[in-house]
């Protein structure tokens, strides 16, 4: 009864871990709710726009166009957003935001929103 009962609990594990890893790499992302998103989006407009320009133009910080970043993978600007570059101003913000956060803002910066949001 004992070894039934640890077989059972064993596939069970088997299939929860097997489920979180399809999940994972499925790239199943949770979007931010919309009081997120408006943080995200003062935060592009105020902190991203410090440094590179109100109107994502650039500054001391390179241009935030969608025309600037096409050459750019989404996977590239998530690790810049994320991990920053080291050696320049550029600061990581994976310790304010999750990855969903930040795959949402590339989203929302490829879209070539007007300076007002």
């Amino acid at each position: 009864m004992l070894k039934q009962q640890f077989r059972c609990k064993a596939r069970r594990w088997v299939w929860l871990s097997a489920a979180a890893v399809c999940l994972l790499a499925s790239g199943a992302h949770a979007e931010p709710d919309a009081a997120r998103k408006e943080e995200l989006r003062y935060l592009l407009e105020q902190d991203c726009g410090s440094c590179h320009g109100l109107t994502r133009k650039g500054g001391l910080g390179s241009p935030l166009l969608p025309e600037n970043l096409a050459d750019s993978s989404d996977e590239a600007l998530l690790e810049v957003i994320l991990e920053g570059i080291p050696g320049t101003p550029m600061p990581p913000w994976k310790y304010l935001m999750s990855r969903e956060d930040a795959v949402w803002l590339v989203k929302l910066i490829r879209k070539g929103i007007d300076h007002d949001g």
